[in-house]
């Protein structure tokens, strides 16, 4: 197995958009072509992290804080984070950091912590902004079952605990076929009017591509009409820090 299918297990698992702006997350060092020799987790990724990963014949290191946070001029070995990348770079080791993109999945490390204190009613302490998008599309009555049920099984039409979620319009379509056009219905340079369905869906971001191979492969239409909007609103279910109640009151101390 190579690098790069761990690293898409990984992403879909914690995708490194949910990541904050300020961090650095994803594939730091390696190449991802390389074959997987076995993977290393750890905290941080210090230089006798990197002994043990050679010692136990592990060409991924998996950790949570990112070992290389903003830009070097150089690597001589100065210090701990230019003598880990020289080791890592030498041996053909990659390291991949989750830090962010883990603190901010719904189920991620500050889930955890909640948990591990018995706390309920829990929810995000703030939000993730700018991350969930709207998909528009139109096709005719017979085809919109199925772009639907396509476009919900890529992930899209999901808002707080619900799934499945659209809303369907009927309209009134027009066009008109050039040379070297293929319509579905009518013909070359005939004006063809009917009516469609305008399918509306929200998504988060990073499925965007996957999303919309969904809806190409789905969809009836020889050109497919789409359009993809950002919104405003917040992400209910992601964003840093968590808060919640205790069981039973206790003191500050405690």
């Amino acid at each position: 197995m190579k690098i790069k299918e761990i690293l898409a297990v990984l992403e879909e698992m914690a995708p490194l958009t949910y990541a904050e702006d300020f961090d650095n997350v994803g594939l730091l060092v390696g190449d991802q072509q390389k074959e997987a020799t076995g993977i290393l987790v750890c905290h941080d990724a210090l230089e006798n992290v990197l002994d043990e990963a050679l010692e136990k014949k592990c060409n991924l290191v998996v950790c949570f804080h990112p070992i290389l946070f903003s830009g070097l001029k150089k690597i001589t070995g100065k210090n701990y984070v230019e003598r880990v990348l020289l080791k890592a770079i030498k041996n053909d080791i990659a390291i991949y950091a989750v830090h962010t993109a883990l603190d901010n999945h719904p189920n991620g490390v500050n889930k955890i912590f909640c948990d591990a204190l018995g706390l309920k009613n829990t929810k995000i302490l703030i939000p993730k902004q700018n991350y969930i998008r709207k998909l528009v599309t139109y096709t005719i009555a017979e085809n919109a079952e199925k772009v639907r049920n396509a476009l919900f099984n890529a992930g899209a039409g999901t808002i707080g605990n619900y799934e499945d979620c659209s809303f369907n319009s009927k309209g009134i379509g027009t066009y008109m076929g050039n040379e070297h056009s293929n319509p579905q219905l009518g013909e070359r340079f005939e004006f063809v009017e009917g009516e469609e369905i305008k399918i509306e869906v929200t998504f988060e971001k990073h499925l965007e591509s996957k999303i919309l191979k969904a809806l190409f492969s789905h969809h009836a239409y020889e050109e497919v009409a789409y359009e993809i909007y950002e919104l405003q609103n917040s992400h209910q279910n992601i964003g840093l820090g968590m808060i919640g109640e205790l069981e039973t009151p206790l003191e500050e101390k405690e």
